[in-house]
């Protein structure tokens, strides 16, 4: 694993950390730290979060998130000694909703009969 993967993984494991138990907020109830990217100078560090619930919800928390990056990078720099800690970007992972969005089309079109008379063709 390249140093930049270690960085982003060791990065997302104490955010992860810090949103879960350090940070009480209500409005992070259902936040779970996905993924982490680094930009190549590790300046930057982009924090993918999966928050279930209604779109308010879900935007209340990125929002908190956000407003507490602050503290968050803080924590991390403390726990992590860290020379330089990344400014950290929070964004909503989305990965999860398209996947369940791309099953239902599937099972629709199974329904349909539209799959499976492919299948048989062949």
């Amino acid at each position: 694993m390249r140093r930049p993967e270690r960085y982003a993984e060791s990065l997302r494991e104490e955010i992860a950390e810090i949103v879960g138990f350090e940070l009480d907020d209500p409005r992070l109830g259902s936040a779970t730290v996905t993924e982490v990217r680094v930009a190549p100078d590790l300046r930057d560090a982009k924090v993918f979060v999966l928050v279930h619930g209604e779109e308010h919800e879900i935007d209340a928390a990125l929002s908190a998130l956000r407003h507490a990056s602050t503290f968050v990078r803080q924590q991390v720099a403390l726990n992590l000694d860290l020379r330089h800690t990344p400014h950290l970007h929070f964004v909503r992972d989305t990965a999860e909703e398209n996947a369940s969005r791309v099953s239902e089309i599937l099972e629709g079109l199974d329904l349909k009969g539209e799959v499976s008379s492919e299948s048989d063709e062949e």
